[in-house]
């Protein structure tokens, strides 16, 4: 029999992948431990978004290194905070940073477990960091994904859909964004795959992201034919995630958004160059993977290009394998463009 405890702290500070890729670590705590407190410490108020309506947390914490946590004062708040619950048990998955660590030493004395990440490959993220349950007897190879919308970004996106006619058509969401350029495929491209899609196969296409992905999603809408519904910037986080539940499937590099698709049971065609997809790729059922086997380095699991011919890996995955791999995970719409 497994040792109780009453009040669990996780500390991870990362981006949207990142956070989603621990909530089947979330979920295992909360399956043992069902009457403990579980709080989630993140690093910022657009990520702490993700959980404010997740069932299996009490609470989530936001250190904001940068604004209210930068000057001395601030930070002793939080330690403060953190000292006063008294956690028993404390998961530290972001172990590289020294003030996680100070704030670590509030909950002291607790039990204590650290990440420690593989340098194997083949071992996917979600699965390394469930290892860090392994000390409490837990296991589970349940790798999915959770995300719960809140009720008020459901109702956004089914205003959005049903005013706009899209609740009855197939609608295909393109991410034409990354923080890292090296995951990104061509806007260019993207421009040509909303016309297949909207030409030869009569499916809506929507173009999504943050306000730093509006040059992109510019640049696809002047390259493209077809009438595009531009959703780039004008979305919250949760309104995001709403919206992804809506639509038959999402086009994406690796990036959070890929992972919040996948985390409201969206499938994901995904296209992977220096990525590796053993490590990030989509985790959900019917998700496809493309990735150009021709590229010697692919995957570099580089944030650079180092290739002679920049991004190679990214060019060649082609316009018409990607096309192929949405309209045999969707098909063709009934309603002609």
């Amino acid at each position: 029999m497994t040792q109780g405890y009453s009040s669990i702290l996780i500390i991870k500070p990362g981006a949207i992948g990142d956070l989603l890729q621990i909530t089947p670590v979330i979920r295992g705590l909360k399956r043992e431990y069902p009457a403990a407190r579980i709080t989630l410490l993140v690093g910022s108020q657009m990520t702490a978004e993700l959980f404010r309506h997740n069932p299996h947390l009490t609470e989530t914490i936001v250190f904001d290194r940068k604004g209210e946590h930068r000057s001395l004062v601030g930070f002793l708040s939080l330690w403060r905070r953190v000292r006063g619950v008294r956690y028993d048990l404390v998961l530290n998955f972001q172990r590289s940073n020294i003030k996680n660590w100070i704030l670590v030493s509030a909950a002291l004395p607790c039990r204590l477990l650290i990440y420690h990440k593989s340098r194997k490959t083949g071992i996917h993220a979600v699965a390394d960091h469930l290892k860090t349950l392994a000390p409490l007897g837990l296991s589970t190879d349940d790798l999915r994904l959770e995300f719960f919308p809140s009720p008020q970004s459901e109702t956004f996106a089914e205003t959005f859909f049903r005013e706009r006619g899209l609740s009855a058509k197939r609608v295909v969401a393109l991410n034409p964004g990354a923080s890292h350029p090296v995951n990104r495929w061509d806007p260019r491209q993207f421009a040509a795959l909303a016309d297949r899609l909207s030409e030869d196969a009569g499916i809506e296409v929507m173009v999504v992201g943050g306000k730093e992905d509006i040059p992109l999603s510019d640049t696809i809408a002047a390259f493209s034919r077809s009438s595009l519904t531009l959703l780039t910037g004008k979305t919250t986080l949760a309104e995001l995630g709403s919206i992804l539940k809506r639509c038959d499937l999402l086009v994406s590099g690796d990036t959070g958004p890929m992972h919040l698709a996948t985390a409201v049971g969206t499938r994901v065609v995904s296209l992977f160059g220096a990525a590796d997809p053993e490590r990030t790729g989509p985790v959900g059922r019917g998700d496809r993977v493309l990735q150009a086997a021709s590229v010697s380095c692919v995957p570099c699991r580089s944030r650079k290009c180092g290739n002679p011919h920049y991004l190679e890996c990214m060019e060649k995955i082609t316009v018409d394998e990607v096309y192929q791999a949405v309209i045999e995970s969707v098909g063709k719409s009934n309603t002609s463009c």
